[in-house]
């Protein structure tokens, strides 16, 4: 086990909960800078973890799911600001507010309306978001699209994820591994299916702080089922129809990827959209990715505590100096944009600073739920103590 101790100029503060791995890496525009990779990865053979290791890294897979959709953006195949409804086959309305379009840009910035109860993001293998999206409790009654008021709700991406399979005719994780994780030579995946064998070899095991499994379990063996299904249901993915369920790979949270690669898909943003001589995105692309369209006024959104202060298509920025908001892990006066993840005892983070040109990736896990925080910070003491530690490789 990893225990993290932080220190005080004054009496120093409680020595933090044990945790079982914590990773990261610092990287500038030409690569890693350095990097430390601590704990377990797999508690049943005592496995070490590395920075190789890929983690379900959560809600960061929002933002390598957003570089997909701007890739179709410059191919003029998608549109920011055209009514979803038109990709979707079927009208995406808020039932309050009939008369007002839902955009790809609202989609992203969690500024659509979208709300969601129970986890009913998670939609089974034969489930369908048209028939979720009329359940009246999956929308905002007193905000609406244009409002540009603020929810961070994951059932945004799913939607993402039936567009992307509309206007590309394939499965969003095979599409996302041929266009977006194979230019970028990411040893990564969406789920598991199309991930490669060494992948599964190395997957990280989330555990309970106690050490009972609660994801990716593996030791060296695919999953039996990669998707959610109902109990008593077949997992045959040939039940899968394009464009039905966008939920069935996890857009929203279910990329798996070691800290090193998400250091590389932090470099190619920082390099303008280009990475090892691959044109990912066009550098305009990456400006309207990590460009925030949304930032907290003191009323125009749910900030859950002061942990999302700003939006963008795909991306948050920290700190923000607005009152009521308590989202500086430490950056020492930088503003960085990138995303954070927090899923099954684990955090993690991508974080960039574009005008120094350096960044970090990291993760820890065996957090507990909930999480002791931080002093006067919305973050955990447990993954602020990981930023900080990842942050203080780059160079003074």
């Amino acid at each position: 086990m990893v225990t993290s101790v932080t220190s005080c100029a004054t009496l120093p503060p409680p020595a933090l909960p044990p945790v079982h791995a914590e990773v990261g890496v610092a990287f500038d525009r030409n690569g890693d800078v350095a990097s430390f990779a601590d704990g377990i990865a797999d508690r049943q053979s005592g496995r070490r973890v590395t920075i190789d290791d890929p983690v379900r890294v959560a809600s960061v897979s929002k933002l390598v799911t957003a570089i997909g959709v701007m890739q179709l953006v410059e191919q003029s195949k998608l549109n920011l600001n055209r009514d979803v409804s038109d990709y979707l086959g079927w009208p995406l309305r808020n039932p309050s507010f009939p008369d007002r379009r839902i955009t790809l840009a609202m989609l992203l910035a969690h500024t659509s309306s979208l709300r969601e109860h129970d986890d009913d993001y998670v939609v089974p293998l034969g489930g369908s978001l048209q028939a979720l999206m009329s359940d009246p409790k999956n929308w905002d009654p007193q905000h609406g699209p244009g409002d540009n008021h603020f929810a961070y709700v994951n059932l945004n991406y799913p939607v993402i994820g039936s567009i992307i399979e509309r206007v590309t005719g394939e499965r969003f994780d095979i599409w996302m591994r041929a266009h977006v994780l194979e230019p970028m030579k990411l040893n990564a995946c969406f789920n598991w299916p199309t991930c490669s064998d060494s992948a599964v070899a190395r997957a990280v095991e989330l555990d309970a702080p106690d050490g009972k499994p609660v994801k990716d379990d593996l030791h060296g063996v695919r999953p039996a089922c990669p998707v959610y299904v109902n109990d008593g249901d077949p997992c045959d993915l040939k039940r899968w129809k394009l464009g039905e369920n966008g939920s069935l790979f996890s857009p929203q949270g279910g990329l798996r990827i070691s800290a090193r690669d998400l250091a590389r898909v932090g470099g190619m943003l920082l390099n303008g959209g280009m990475l090892a001589g691959v044109r990912v995105l066009s550098p305009q692309s990456v400006d309207t990715l990590l460009a925030q369209t949304w930032r907290f006024d003191g009323s125009n959104g749910a900030t859950e505590g002061g942990f999302y202060c700003s939006a963008g298509n795909g991306s948050h920025q920290i700190p923000n100096s607005v009152h009521g908001c308590a989202d500086d892990m430490g950056t020492r006066g930088a503003i960085l944009v990138g995303h954070a993840g927090d899923a099954y005892n684990m955090k993690s983070g991508l974080w960039i600073d574009r005008s120094r040109g350096r960044g970090i990736a990291y993760f820890v896990t065996g957090v507990p739920d909930p999480a002791p925080k931080a002093p006067d910070s919305a973050y955990s003491a447990a993954e602020e103590h990981t930023f900080r530690r990842t942050y203080a490789l780059l160079p003074q």
